[in-house]
């Protein structure tokens, strides 16, 4: 499967070294000499490997996160937002955290299948799975490879909790599955909404839906009765963080139960690559902008702690904070969490059955 778009999020193609592999000459070099013959280069071409993991689960230990399982249907995200604290998992695979990341895509077609299996495991102790931790679920592939929805409808079977996190609008296509689960209080979806302005949203998030199209489904998936929030995260100082307000307050008007927001990350390599981003589109505050991002983030580009890097930390953050804070209370919204149930979940009848 192999499709044209014109608009990337990330400037270059980057290589990392981080794992121990060798550098490597950029795949794109020849296209330089193309270009100083025949114009630009073509459009760079998305691609999607299938991939054939042994088991779909991923486990954290990590105390600053509400889940401690999660499914990732797919790796790598067309999205292409630049600031995706995913990227670095590509240089894993010998693979780019730049622009392979959003075009260098895998699918995971024997998930349900997997989860299926893991699910039915003797001693399988049920919490909730989260979709949309890595990358997300609903990105434009999942039209094609459908193996979210595919998830999903094993996790209807088995009355087992999700929670889901995505930038798209196609999850409202999956209203038949999620409804009846939201009506025994077993899913909860979050939009991620970090800007309403469309310049900046193409820029940030290239093939993201449109804003708009984010809080249409906000509306949708809450009137369909399943507990929705928006996501402000990541909220980007100088660019995006004057928003915030507006961000809520459409949130409240579209039916959101609750609004969270979190500072931008720059783990690893997304932070030069977010430094060359900034300078090809934002080169007029690219040094202030970093400058606050410092220190929210302790003199560093990025803070990898547990807790503080959820937060943040001096004045900024604590600005952000407050003027979030205010934003909720004058629009009725309060701290309500992300919660659903456990003890609903039966196994799946798999190769083993069940005995009574």
């Amino acid at each position: 499967m192999v499709k044209f778009r014109p608009v990337r999020g990330a400037t270059v193609n980057r290589e990392s070294t981080r794992f121990g592999l060798a550098e490597r000459l950029a795949d794109g070099d020849w296209l330089d000499a193309v270009a100083d013959i025949d114009g630009a280069p073509p459009p760079l071409r998305t691609t999607v490997t299938v991939e054939t993991p042994r088991t779909i689960i991923a486990r954290n230990q990590s105390p600053d996160v509400p889940f401690d399982r999660s499914v990732n249907p797919y790796r790598g995200c067309e999205h292409g937002c630049i600031y995706c604290f995913a990227r670095p998992s590509h240089a894993y695979h010998d693979l780019s955290p730049g622009l392979d990341f959003e075009s260098k895509l895998f699918a995971k077609p024997t998930a349900p299948d997997l989860l299926r299996e893991e699910l039915a495991k003797p001693g399988y102790v049920c919490r909730p799975i989260a979709f949309g931790t890595n990358t997300d679920p609903y990105q434009p592939i999942e039209s094609h490879w459908r193996i979210t929805r595919n998830c999903l409808k094993v996790l209807a079977e088995t009355d087992h909790p999700l929670t889901i996190t995505t930038k798209s609008d196609r999850v409202t296509r999956d209203i038949d599955l999620l409804a009846p689960m939201a009506a025994k209080g077993l899913v909860a979806v979050a939009l991620s909404v970090t800007s309403l302005d469309s310049q900046i949203a193409r820029t940030v998030e290239p093939r993201a839906p449109h804003p708009e199209r984010r809080l249409t489904a906000v509306r949708r998936l809450t009137d369909a009765g399943i507990p929705t929030f928006v996501s402000i995260a990541p909220v980007i100082p100088a660019i995006t963080d004057h928003e915030i307000e507006h961000i809520v307050e459409r949130a409240a008007e579209s039916g959101a139960r609750g609004v969270f927001f979190l500072p931008v990350r720059l783990p690893h390599e997304v932070a030069p690559l977010f430094r060359a981003w900034l300078d090809a589109h934002f080169p007029d505050r690219a040094g202030k902008v970093m400058a606050i991002i410092r220190s929210i983030r302790g003199g560093r580009d990025n803070d990898p702690d547990f807790f503080s890097r959820m937060k943040g930390q001096g004045p900024w953050a604590e600005l952000l904070r407050t003027r979030f804070q205010i934003a909720m209370r004058k629009h009725g919204l309060g701290n309500e969490r992300i919660a659903v149930r456990t003890d609903l979940f039966r196994s799946p009848r798999g190769a083993q059955g069940e005995l009574f």
